[in-house]
C-alpha cells in the first residue's frame, strides 16, 4: 500500500497521471504543483471531517474556528460539553449527536495507521455520522492513502464535468467506475481535481 508522505510522492502521482490522461496534463498546467495536503490522524481530525460535511469550506472553517477557542475539539471535552456548548459554536442537532457517538468511540487510531482502505472505512463507517465520504477523506489526508478517492465529494463530481466535458454532474457511482481508471494514483488524482476546481470556480473545494 503506497503512502503519500511528501511533496515527491504527489509529484510522482501527478506524472503518472499526466502521461495517462491528458486532460489531467491540462489541468496541472493551469493549477501547477499540487498540495501535499497530509494531516494528523485521531479524532480531531474526523471530528473536522464531520464539520466539513455538506456545507462549504468558509462555513466549516468558521465553526472550526469556534469549536477551537472553545476548546471543544478533544473527545473528553466533547463528551463533556453540553448540547447548547456545541451548538454555540455552530454545529447543527445531527452533527452534536455525531461528535458525541464519535467522542464515544474509543477507535483505536493507532491501529488505523497500519490498515489497507477498505478496512479503514469499514471501521470508520461503524460510528453514527461518518460516512464513506468521510472515511475516504480520513484515509487519504490523515492516513495518506495513495489510491483511495472520494466521489461521494461535490466538488470532485464538479470538476470532473467540467475537466472532462461531461453533459451533467456524474453521480457517485459513476464517478467511482471513472476513478477506476486513475490507479493506482486516485488521491493524486482527487488533488488534481480539487486544484482544477479551485481554478475553475475560484472558491476552495475541500477544505
Amino acid at each position: 500500500m503506497r503512502i503519500i508522505a511528501c511533496d515527491a510522492d504527489v509529484a510522482e502521482g501527478a506524472a503518472h497521471l499526466a502521461t495517462c490522461e491528458p486532460r489531467f496534463a491540462h489541468a496541472l498546467s493551469l493549477t501547477g504543483p499540487l498540495p501535499l495536503r497530509r494531516r494528523k490522524d485521531g479524532f480531531e481530525e474526523l471530528l473536522g471531517a464531520i464539520v466539513s460535511q455538506q456545507i462549504s469550506v468558509a462555513a466549516a472553517n468558521g465553526i472550526w474556528r469556534r469549536l477551537k477557542a472553545a476548546k471543544l475539539t478533544g473527545p473528553r471535552k466533547v463528551l463533556w460539553a453540553s448540547e447548547d456548548d456545541l451548538r454555540a459554536c455552530g454545529l447543527s442537532r445531527q452533527k452534536v449527536r455525531y461528535a458525541k457517538a464519535l467522542a464515544e468511540a474509543r477507535i483505536d487510531y493507532r491501529a488505523l495507521r497500519d490498515a489497507p482502505t477498505p478496512e479503514v472505512v469499514a471501521t470508520l463507517t461503524e460510528v453514527p455520522g461518518i460516512g464513506v465520504w468521510t472515511a475516504e477523506i480520513y484515509a487519504m489526508f490523515s492516513l495518506g492513502h495513495a489510491d483511495v478517492f472520494a466521489p461521494g465529494d461535490l466538488a470532485l463530481q464538479e470538476a470532473a464535468r467540467l475537466l472532462f466535458d461531461l453533459p451533467d454532474r456524474p453521480k457517485e457511482r459513476a464517478l467511482r467506475q471513472m476513478a477506476e481508471d486513475w490507479a493506482p494514483w486516485r488521491a493524486v488524482a482527487a488533488r488534481v481535481l480539487w486544484a482544477y476546481y479551485h481554478v475553475a470556480k475560484q472558491r476552495e473545494g475541500v477544505r
